[in-house]
């Protein structure tokens, strides 16, 4: 009893020490960062120093939170070695893992950062320090593969330890709850992330310190995405009425499918049980409960292997051009909303519209899903979620299949229990968890618009060869969607694909790369959706920071994946310049020539390009699941461009060989690069004028009126092109390729006015859903749905076919 009497004397001496001024609080006369400090806007580099003092501030908080965690550590490790020590040097080495280590890391990086800003200059360098700072992170890193062990040590202690928990008590006392500032290094990490973004905004991109900071950024990112899934404070310990303690690994907001309707669900993922449960309706001022709709024990959970999977039941299936359109609507309201802020509008009419817009998110959240997601309780009952992704369906499997691993028991639960538990799911949830735009806070970035070009090189990691490759997703609207896919890399344990894929981005703010081995099995078909499914091997996440990815260089970066590492490379390019149309210098090409020269050299209607490359589609890609929506491969595709510029005569064998999806993309350039659209720059604002109008016969005329005003040349291809598109959305079933989701493909790629036309009809680059590109997509929308005089028809009149198409 004297030891630890002695200890805690020593730590309420320590302590209150620490109580003459408030935590945290700077109190050192030099501070760079007092109240009374007034930053004069008007000196250019003057915002660093702001951000940076702001800095100074919360780092200084920082460390004095890990010198209280370090507190009762001397004190601890004194009575360790006697007869009644309070922890053996065992526990206090894991509840104390690694806080020393970064404690002398910060204080450096504060000593070292202090004087800078003390003594401020707009020249003063001080990127060095946030690189070495983020090149630290490793310490991080085995401090978060300790954490989960800390915390559960510190509460067994406190629990089993009458000195321990009265230790924890006065820390707690006095706003130094062990357990909540063991979180606190996580944390810092995720803020130090933010301040380097807006260094990064106040620092000119030909400033020293500028490279710097990008690099402690990029470390800093790929380590959050790293450590994302496995802290979050919210994880912490469930006790049953029977004292079994119960953690919560995962949760998150799922599409259940249930009596032939889609139900939104928040489903939490417990170390011996998956809870599905929906929000009660409870009256106003009542608080809110969640209703369990049904649980699975783990031990009684099993996934049906695809074969055994039974048919997907009837369910409503929102056609593609109403999802588009959802899409539209939140990006009109998203514009009006930046309108009032800028206007400073009434703060009541832009909560209006923000209302309006988490409803329309909401709805397309609900409705856009479709991969299907099902597990099974072996009593017999099955239960089918639809899904936004395979990451997605894959974080779910892998985080379940891993707690199996444990010793699991199969259980009832009690409706007493089934309360608590249901109780203590309101407690864990964040309102933060649904994954739609509006509940991003105002000042968050709003992500990318425009081309994302990323080649995939090469991974490392396989222990056997397999037939391998990765696909790219991207977020956009609140879930992620599939974008591009390497060709199969066969038989190997080190693939090198070295391909190049351009990525349309919508608001996006994340890459995912998944790594798959392709089965070849028929066997594995699954019922679900009728394909086979392949192995992913691995997946990773990094965030596409607009600092950091907005440059003309390729950027270089390595993604780890479950011990596999995927090399690739990445540059973006903003929407205005990625819509400028880029007439070519020369005119002994096809690409960025004029079709009507192209046509006129060829002696054809229709130029030889686009008769080739649709003619290879029709043959062996009608079929191929997101034709024209997947990227092909960058570099096949100029390898294509590169023949037909030149006309070699190799042109035919070339597209035999070549990758569907490349063909489709050349295609899509050719027209891209038209130097004005296909529909004509002069006839653009009648276009846009014929498709708003109301009155159907109206409309037809306008609509028939414009495209008989067509050059011959941009006519006839056109209707060549109609006919074509109509046969690939007949297969729909297959492709996935609706006329809606064709008409967003093509539309802005054939009417986009060229860059001297654009000026008077291009809106804000952020907006990739404008008015102007809506209308776009829905002039050729109306043309595949009410078609005119067909391709075949007009072949027949020798007035426009006196030459070989």
């Amino acid at each position: 009893m004297e030891e630890e009497e002695e200890a805690i004397g020593y730590l309420d001496k320590v302590l209150e020490d620490e109580d003459d001024s408030e935590p945290g609080t700077p109190t050192s006369p030099g501070s760079p960062f007092s109240a009374s400090e007034k930053v004069d806007a008007g000196k250019g580099l003057e915002m660093r120093k702001l951000v940076l003092s702001g800095f100074l501030a919360s780092e200084e908080i920082y460390i004095n939170q890990l010198e209280a965690l370090l507190l009762p550590m001397k004190p601890l490790k004194a009575t360790a070695t006697t007869s009644q020590p309070v922890l053996t040097l065992q526990q206090i080495e894991t509840i104390f893992y690694k806080i020393q280590d970064i404690y002398e890391i910060h204080k450096e990086f504060y000593d070292n950062l202090c004087p800078k800003v003390q003594q401020w200059d707009s020249n003063i360098t001080m990127g060095h320090l946030f690189q070495k700072l983020a090149s630290q992170l490793g310490v991080y890193k085995a401090f978060v593969d300790n954490y989960k062990i800390a915390l559960e040590t510190a509460e067994k202690c406190s629990q089993s330890n009458y000195q321990f928990q009265k230790i924890s008590e006065i820390l707690a006392l006095r706003g130094w709850a062990p357990t909540a500032l063991l979180y606190k290094p996580i944390d810092r990490v995720t803020r130090s992330t933010l301040v380097l973004h807006d260094l990064l905004k106040h620092t000119p991109s030909d400033h020293p310190d500028y490279p710097l900071l990008q690099d402690a950024l990029r470390i800093s990112q790929n380590f959050l995405s790293s450590i994302n899934e496995d802290i979050d404070p919210r994880r912490t310990a469930v006790t049953t009425p029977k004292g079994e303690t119960r953690q919560l690994i995962k949760d998150g907001f799922l599409v259940e499918l249930s009596e032939g309707s889609r139900k939104l669900r928040h489903v939490f993922l417990f170390t011996d049980v998956l809870l599905c449960a929906k929000l009660k309706k409870t009256a106003v001022g009542k608080h809110q409960q969640y209703d369990c709709k049904w649980y699975v024990p783990l031990a009684d959970l099993v996934f049906p292997s695809p074969e055994e999977s039974e048919h997907c039941p009837q369910v409503h299936v929102i056609p593609d051009h109403e999802l588009e359109d959802m899409k539209m609507k939140i990006s009109a309201i998203k514009s009006e909303v930046q309108k009032e802020k800028a206007n400073k509008g009434q703060s009541r009419a832009i909560e209006r519209l923000k209302k309006k817009m988490f409803e329309n998110e909401f709805w397309l959240l609900l409705n856009s899903p479709a991969i299907p997601f099902r597990i099974h309780n072996r009593n017999g009952k099955s239960y089918l979620f639809l899904l936004s992704s395979d990451y997605e369906r894959s974080e779910w499997r892998e985080a379940i299949q891993k707690l199996q691993k444990k010793d699991l028991q199969a259980f009832v639960l009690s409706s007493v229990e089934l309360q608590v538990l249901t109780g203590s799911c309101f407690k864990l949830r964040t309102v933060h968890n649904i994954p739609v735009t509006s509940n991003k806070d105002d000042d968050e970035s709003p992500g990318l618009y425009g081309f994302l070009h990323v080649i995939v090189h090469s991974a490392k990691g396989f222990k056997q060869s397999a037939n391998l490759y990765c696909t790219l997703e991207v977020d956009s609207f609140g879930y992620f969607v599939s974008k591009a896919k390497t060709r199969v890399f066969r038989d190997t344990t080190e693939p090198q694909w070295n391909e190049e894929f351009e990525i349309e981005l919508e608001g996006s703010q994340s890459l995912r790369i998944l790594c798959y081995e392709k089965c070849y099995d028929k066997t594995k078909l699954n019922k679900d959706n009728n394909e086979i499914v392949d192995k992913i091997m691995g997946k990773g996440q990094i965030q596409l920071d607009p600092q950091a990815v907005q440059t003309k260089n390729w950027h270089m970066d390595v993604i780890e994946m479950n011990g596999i590492k995927v090399e690739f490379s990445m540059k973006f390019t903003s929407r205005d310049m990625s819509l400028k149309r880029t007439p070519s210098k020369k005119q002994t090409g096809v690409f960025g020539v004029k079709i009507s020269v192209v046509t006129k050299r060829e002696r054809s209607k229709v130029p030889y390009i686009v008769r080739q490359c649709i003619e290879e589609v029709e043959k062996r890609g009608i079929e191929e699941v997101g034709i024209y929506r997947i990227s092909g491969v960058a570099t096949d595709i100029q390898a294509l461009k590169a023949v037909f510029d030149a006309n070699n005569k190799d042109i035919l064998v070339m597209l035999s060989d070549m990758d569907i999806n490349a063909i489709a993309g050349t295609l899509k350039l050719y027209f891209r690069e038209l130097p004005e659209p296909l529909l004509t720059d002069r006839l653009y604002p009648a276009f846009m004028e014929g498709i708003a109008l109301s009155d159907p016969a109206a409309k037809e005329n306008c609509m028939m009126h414009l495209l008989r005003s067509l050059p011959d040349p941009n006519l006839i291809t056109f209707l060549f092109l109609l006919e074509h598109l109509k046969r690939v959305a007949e297969k729909e079933p297959i492709n996935k390729m609706s006329l809606h989701n064709l008409a967003t493909v093509f539309g802005p790629t054939l009417l986009r006015p060229s860059e001297g036309e654009s000026k008077g009809h291009l809106t804000l680059a952020s907006d990739i859903w404008s008015h102007d590109v809506m209308a776009q997509v829905q002039v050729l929308l109306y043309y595949l749905q009410h078609p005119p005089i067909s391709f075949t028809e007009l072949k027949r009149n020798t007035l426009y076919f006196s030459t070989d198409v």
